[in-house]
């Protein structure tokens, strides 16, 4: 009986993946993808100007830092993402610009924006370490939001759900629904859109990879959220903490992609090399932060504008 249940709910013509249209005028349409990524760049705006107020940045100076540094970033995201993709594009290179087909990583849109913000911090003489103090928790939000722009896309999921051997799946169609269904709990919207072809190898249910990630930034968003407040963190600290958290969980997600980016020819997944680099980065911020600069404590910056 319960198979039976399950077999007709993967089956039924009702499931199919979710549109990816929010709404149309006209010749323009506004998708989906782009919908969440402005979701989650507002997201990230709001909490920058709460918290910069308190850190002394004027609202101004962040608003017009999002303004420049945000199509850099998606520059950079893209042109990250088409050289490691380069043969999907070289013969079509009006491609390259079809950005709502997705095609933007992560990585790349950090590295610009990094720069981009050292650069328009010494401009405006705003210390960077406060910017660094903003940057940390607004890219968490940001890819948090982000991610669910790759689930109405149904792309940057994992593998099959029980893997396979030799093309054929371990699991039946029946058990990988109940694994997303009753094991993980997830409601039908997410288990629906799991449920798609890769590469031809026939439809079956795959891990929402992209729920996991989303997920791991949340729970990364609340603990900044607890550590701030806390007398050990010192200005600029934030942006290590994100090094080592969005790395730690990118590199194991990473093993579970089916759509990663690979160094060259290769077998070395770029986003994992990439994560090694950050999380070492973050440690060595850290250290030097604590034991070679000192920069002043988050609370006593705090408290010094608080005073003012």
């Amino acid at each position: 009986m319960l198979n039976t249940i399950l077999t007709a709910a993967h089956l039924d013509p009702t499931h199919s993946p979710l549109s990816n249209e929010l709404f149309s005028i006209g010749p323009i349409t506004v998708y989906m993808y782009s919908f969440m990524i402005l979701l989650g760049v507002l997201g990230a705006l709001i909490m920058g100007i709460q918290e910069g107020k308190k850190l002394g940045i004027k609202s101004d100076y962040i608003v017009d830092g999002l303004i420049i540094i945000l199509p850099l970033a998606i520059l950079g995201a893209r042109i990250y993402y088409v050289i490691f993709e380069w043969e999907r594009y070289s013969g079509d290179l009006g491609r390259i610009f079809r950005i709502t087909e997705g095609g933007l990583a992560i990585h790349g849109g950090f590295i610009v924006a990094l720069v981009a913000a050292i650069i328009y911090t010494r401009v405006r003489k705003i210390d960077i370490y406060r910017v660094f103090d903003l940057i940390a928790p607004g890219f968490l939000i940001g890819q948090s939001f982000g991610r669910w722009g790759n689930f109405f896309n149904q792309e940057a999921h994992g593998g099959v759900i029980g893997g396979m051997t030799n093309g054929t799946a371990n699991l039946s169609l029946d058990e990988q629904y109940s694994f997303l269904s009753n094991t993980l709990r997830l409601p039908d919207f997410i288990v629906n859109n799991m449920y798609n072809t890769p590469g031809g190898e026939g439809t079956y249910y795959h891990h929402p990879t992209f729920l996991y990630e989303s997920l791991w930034n949340l729970l990364g968003l609340g603990i900044i959220f607890v550590i701030r407040r806390l007398p050990f963190l010192r200005s600029g600290d934030l942006l290590a903490f994100y090094l080592i958290w969005y790395s730690v969980g990118r590199f194991f997600i990473e093993f579970m992609r089916t759509d990663a980016l690979f160094v060259g020819n290769t077998n070395l997944r770029a986003a994992q090399v990439i994560s090694i680099i950050m999380a070492l980065s973050g440690i060595a911020f850290l250290v030097v932060n604590h034991f070679v600069v000192r920069r002043k404590h988050y609370v006593e910056i705090l408290e010094e504008n608080a005073v003012q």
